[in-house]
């Protein structure tokens, strides 16, 4: 069934790092009884194509130019780096992606293996997402995308390292993808509790805390002691110089 053929039916999916509310807007449904067919209406949208509504047409003027210097913070290489970490950390059988841009994001689209990979970076029996679905639907995609950043901030990621799902589902910021994935295997080396699987020079280890302790007494005596960037008196002397009201002797 194509889109071009279906009811007027407006599908609006409002996504904030995670799937809040899937409204039915059409010119004879109300909100009851779009809750009462939703059954239905699932069936009914499980016919189209919603893998394909991923890719958008092409941009042009200032917005291409910016996509363009997006795709251009790509990295190839740590593509095939990323790819290599995410089969063997998951420890199943997976087949390694045509390499490319286009192919990774496929690859991850689905939200399936970023659930895994999350997942394997917990003890067993402490998986922040217990249920993983492999269904088709956009909505579920995208829904599963959303707990994968949800479970990755808890963590440890930064926010600011933490991409965006539509940056993975329509391929907005692959880069963005690369960064978050880079942080979460930083993170994995650094913790090291036994999780981490594959090459530890893969990626590098996070700076650690050195808190030092101080007794009262030594903090006591760090009150009598001038600090340098006051200034030091080291040296200094009145010699040489004449008393106050007397004009200076210039040589």
């Amino acid at each position: 069934m194509a889109l071009s053929n279906a009811p007027a039916l407006t599908l609006l999916i409002c996504e904030e790092n995670q799937i809040n509310t899937l409204f039915f807007k059409s010119g004879c449904s109300s909100s009851s009884r779009v809750s009462q067919q939703s059954s239905s209406l699932l069936k009914f949208l499980s016919a189209f194509p919603f893998d394909e509504m991923a890719n958008r047409g092409p941009s042009y003027g200032l917005s291409r130019e910016v996509q363009e210097k997006i795709e251009q913070k790509y990295d190839v290489e740590l593509e095939n780096k990323l790819v290599d970490w995410i089969i063997i950390q998951s420890g199943e059988k997976i087949e390694h992606p045509p390499p490319g841009r286009q192919n990774f994001q496929k690859w991850l689209m689905d939200g399936t293996l970023l659930c895994k990979l999350i997942n394997s970076l917990h003890p067993k029996g402490k998986e922040p997402i217990p249920k993983i679905s492999e269904s088709k639907m956009a909505f579920k995609q995208m829904e599963q995308i959303s707990q994968f950043l949800k479970a990755a901030e808890i963590y440890g990621v930064r926010t600011t390292d933490i991409f965006q799902t539509v940056d993975l589902w329509e391929g907005k910021d692959m880069a963005a993808v690369q960064r978050t994935l880079m942080s979460l295997g930083s993170l994995a080396v650094t913790k090291d509790d036994g999780c981490y699987r594959g090459d530890p020079s893969w990626f590098h280890r996070k700076a650690q805390q050195n808190r030092r302790g101080f007794s009262e007494e030594q903090l006591r005596r760090g009150q009598n002691v001038i600090g340098l960037q006051m200034g030091s008196n080291k040296g200094a002397s009145q010699s040489g110089m004449t008393g106050y009201g007397m004009p200076r002797q210039i040589m």
